[in-house]
């Protein structure tokens, strides 16, 4: 029996307009609806036909049947359309199939309607992450040309320098003079010692710059012996100037630098104050005339400037000079009986150090050394001044200490003898005996200058660490040839 058509309401749905006339069947019922809507989703989807925009369509999607299920307002089954081909009937207008490309939306001839569907926003996050990668990865980029810029420049500075034309002035510009500056000659100085003698009390800049200026200009003055009253951060026309100025010439002065040797001082007196070197060299024979209980009088020729009255003897200077050593040992807190041993520990400090700093740390060095524990060295110093001194060659323009001096059987040669020298080998100042009185706190048993411009010097504790410092010298040496390795 054929079921009537119910009466249309919220429940089942209308017929579809014109179905009658295109002999398509009664509409269904809702649980023929629904059996007919699970038939279509299990069954296969029937290929799409996609047509020109605007044209009608050649191909539906139905049901194998021939029905077309639909979904009601009560979530019945009711129309399906397909993105490429939709159903319709006689009496409605022919849906359009999708075909539209990204190019007509720029023509304007379609809409994203036409497309199906707008694409989808990337993730802001994601898109920060990868923001913050990409940020990373140029931060790398740029961090490793910096790095490697630093690295080449601080390692071939000087022969970029050069190639490029970028060369620093050897001298001050005019016009930066200042301050005072007291500069000794002695007899058979040349313009080369003077120029270092310049650069050392800061008058000039760099240790070449006055015999570069003779030597370019051609000249050759003949200086005098005395001390000179000069000024810091001259070029060296005007120190040459101030030089041959005889105004500028201390009378009856010496000046003694810290570190020198009897030897060195005694002409610096002769020249200073006039007097033959043969008096001087009388005046230190016998040390007991000025109270010191020591076969010379080295380390006791304190260093300083001096200024003497006219008629003054070689007696006269040598106990000034004593009694000045003598007031530092008491202001440092020396023990009368220890006067000897303090001098000759702070005569080796003078002679190694350079910086203050480093002053109490190579105190330390000579201390742990010397301690009875001492598995590392047993004992030995192993300081080269002191086979230097021992052996004549304290003064040979070289820092390193040759085969013959190092094993030099002399009393002064720590190398081969252990604990302190016989005696001091040089004159200390103030800052050496306090060091030698009051080392810094540390472990240290060696220490190298591995920069002598600088005078850059690492400290160590072990043999192993002592010979990558001594390696990293040896590899200035080697990029410095001229530099008093």
């Amino acid at each position: 029996m054929t079921p009537s058509p119910a009466p249309a309401d919220a429940a089942t749905p209308a017929p579809l307009p014109s179905t009658a006339a295109a002999g398509t069947p009664a509409p269904m019922s809702r649980r023929a609806a629904r059996e007919a809507a699970a038939r279509t989703a299990a069954a296969p989807p029937p290929a799409a036909v996609t047509e020109p925009v605007g044209s009608a369509p050649v191909a539906t999607a139905e049901s194998a049947s021939g029905e077309s299920p639909f979904v009601g307002e009560t979530g019945a089954p009711g129309p399906r359309r397909s993105r490429t081909a939709t159903a319709a009937t006689p009496a409605g207008p022919a849906p359009s199939t999708s075909t539209a490309t990204l190019d007509d939306l720029f023509t304007g001839d379609s809409t994203t309607d036409d497309l199906g569907y707008e694409p989808q926003e990337r993730s802001r996050r994601r898109r920060r992450i990868g923001g913050w990668i990409a940020l990373g990865v140029v931060l790398l980029i740029f961090g490793g040309i910096a790095v490697g810029t630093l690295w080449v420049w601080n390692t071939y500075e000087e022969q970029i320098r050069e190639v490029m034309g970028w060369e620093e002035p050897k001298d001050f510009e005019p016009g930066l003079a200042n301050g005072e500056a007291l500069v000794t000659v002695v007899s058979g100085d040349t313009g080369q010692s003077i120029s270092q003698s310049l650069y050392e009390a800061g008058v000039t800049k760099t240790p070449e710059a006055f015999y570069d200026y003779l030597v370019d200009t051609g000249q050759n003055p003949p200086f005098v012996p005395g001390v000179f009253q000069l000024q810091q951060q001259m070029t060296s026309a005007a120190a040459l100037e101030a030089m041959m100025d005889p105004a500028n010439k201390l009378e009856n002065s010496a000046l003694v630098r810290e570190g020198l040797t009897v030897d060195q001082t005694l002409p610096i007196l002769a020249d200073g104050l006039g007097l033959p070197l043969e008096d001087f060299v009388a005046a230190t024979a016998n040390p007991s005339d000025y109270g010191v209980e020591a076969d010379s009088l080295e380390g006791w020729l304190f260093p300083a400037m001096y200024e003497f009255d006219p008629g003054v003897t070689a007696e006269d200077v040598i106990r000034t000079l004593v009694n000045r050593t003598v007031q530092s040992l008491d202001n440092a807190g020396v023990p009368v009986e220890d006067r000897q041993r303090v001098l000759t520990v702070a005569s080796i400090i003078q002679r190694e150090a350079r910086f203050e700093e480093d002053f109490y740390k190579v105190s330390r060095v000579i201390e742990n050394r010397l301690d009875p524990g001492n598995q590392e060295t047993f004992g030995l110093l192993q300081m080269d001044s002191t086979a230097q001194y021992g052996y004549g060659e304290l003064h040979e323009g070289s820092v390193s200490t040759s085969a013959e001096a190092q094993f030099d059987d002399n009393p002064w040669n720590t190398y081969v003898h252990t604990g302190l020298p016989i005696g001091p080998i040089s004159n200390p100042g103030d800052t050496a005996i306090d060091a030698a009185m009051h080392p810094a706190d540390g472990p240290w048993l060696y220490f190298v200058t591995v920069n002598l411009d600088t005078g850059e010097t690492v400290f160590t504790s072990t043999l192993a660490e002592h010979e990558r410092a001594r390696e990293q010298w040896i590899a200035w040496c080697n990029d410095n040839p001229d530099s008093g390795c």
